[in-house]
């Protein structure tokens, strides 16, 4: 009988024979793995049944696990009234102990300080003995307290995680107003104030921003095992406020100067009130609300609520903090030989005469006292013995950079504001990435 006339095999059956083919040769060509099976026995393979392997003695030895050594942990959070003896009670250790740990360093001295609500980690080894102890500071510190290798001693170290600081980009178009826009750029309300005061010397918030007004903002953000936790310093800025660009670049002393070096922080603040409007401008003809009569109006006047506070527009000495039926409560600051600004009406006075004080510190609070129709702070700005408009005048600069330092400075601002300009490119191209309102 040829070959030709056998009848043919069905290919599922030949699948499975090699299949047991295999598994049979797997047996026979890896002797390490597994057991030889005993002498005079015979195997019969079924298909569709299970059939143990028998791994040998050394196989077994060669995956065997070491011994498991972690710490067993237990919490305790502190509660109203709580000592840290009840804590330490309440896991089961007793004073001895917690006198060795309290006395080891001044760091553990912190362990006296507990408040409702902190938490304190017990680590424990299989024999119960207390091995570590931990006590979180902040989100960032931990105060680690380790039993040393003699059993008896302990050691304190405070660790702190490493944060990852990288660079981010937020920028806007100005709608509605510049919170508003700031908010939806994905900025916090402290980037949004830094922002505010960055610009603040140039641009009046309340009154200057329009519809179109835009900024960029470069800052660093802070994460933490890949989870952003906050945001860091700003690193440059621009604002571009009716048709003018203003630009801020912090330098490594901390403060921020324009991209030639020039200081942000002006002599004088703008504004020496957080106000909600102006009722009534600068006017060398302004027509008197009691009078009736036409008087210059040599000031601002600021629209707050009574109490308000006032800030001292720069650094100076008071020459008058006084009282007269006009001027109402009243200060005058002598700034330098060429400044001087005075602040009227107030409900109270905070400074005397001849007392020494700083920009931003609180003069007074706004009232309606004196010849008044309803409370403000009415502000003058004076130089050289003329009165100028508040809001227009040039305000002289603070310290700004020079010599090497300032070029240095503008080829540093240069690279910052060329990545600034980098990221506009960017999102331009990729609408993606823009901020979702």
């Amino acid at each position: 009988m040829n070959g030709s006339s056998l009848p043919r095999m069905p290919r599922i059956n030949k699948i499975l024979i090699g299949i047991i083919s295999s598994a049979v040769i797997a047996l026979i060509m890896a002797p390490e793995i597994y057991a030889e099976p005993p002498a005079n026995t015979e195997f019969k393979y079924q298909i569709g049944q299970h059939y143990p392997l028998v791994l040998s003695q050394t196989s077994a030895i060669a995956t065997e696990q070491l011994p498991h050594s972690a710490l067993v942990w237990k919490t305790h959070t502190i509660k109203n009234g709580e000592s840290l003896a009840v804590a330490f009670d309440s896991v089961g250790l007793g004073s001895g102990l917690l006198h060795k740990i309290i006395t080891t360093s001044n760091k553990t001295k912190k362990l006296t300080s507990l408040r409702p609500g902190d938490n304190l980690n017990f680590g424990f080894d299989d024999t119960g003995k207390l091995m570590e102890l931990h006590q979180p500071l902040t989100n960032l510190e931990t105060l680690v307290v380790k039993r040393n290798s003699n059993n008896n001693d302990f050691t304190a170290a405070i660790t702190k995680q490493q944060i990852e600081t990288q660079t981010n980009y937020a920028q806007a178009t100005i709608d509605s107003s510049f919170w508003s826009a700031a908010d939806k750029a994905g900025l916090t309300a402290n980037q949004i104030m830094e922002i505010a005061a960055l610009f603040g010397w140039d641009i009046d918030f309340a009154l200057d921003i329009r519809t179109g007004d835009k900024f960029e903002v470069l800052f660093e953000q802070h994460y933490l095992d890949g989870n952003p936790i906050d945001h860091g310093n700003i690193l440059a800025a621009t604002f571009t406020n009716m048709g003018q660009t203003f630009t801020a670049v912090r330098h490594q002393n901390g403060k921020y100067y324009d991209k030639d070096g020039q200081a942000m922080r002006k002599a004088f603040l703008r504004s020496p009130i957080n106000f909600r409007y102006v009722s009534s401008n600068f006017n060398p003809r302004r027509l008197h609300p009691v009078t009736k009569q036409v008087k210059a109006h040599r000031g601002t006047d600021y629209v707050a609520p009574v109490g308000t506070p006032i800030w001292a527009a720069g650094d100076g000495v008071v020459t008058e903090s006084s009282y007269n039926q006009f001027n109402g409560n009243y200060v005058f600051i002598r700034h330098n030989g060429n400044y001087v600004t005075k602040y009227l009406h107030m409900t109270k006075r905070m400074v005397k005469s001849g007392q020494r004080i700083k920009q931003g510190q609180t003069i007074g609070t706004l009232g309606g006292t004196g010849r008044v129709t309803g409370p403000h702070l009415h502000y003058e700005f004076l130089v050289n013995g003329q009165h100028q408009n508040p809001r227009t005048v040039d305000l002289p600069q603070a310290y700004s950079l020079s010599g090497s330092t300032q070029t240095a400075f503008k080829q540093q601002a240069g690279n910052k504001l060329g990545l600034v300009k980098n990221y506009s490119h960017l999102l331009a191209k990729n609408g993606i990435l823009l901020p979702q309102s």
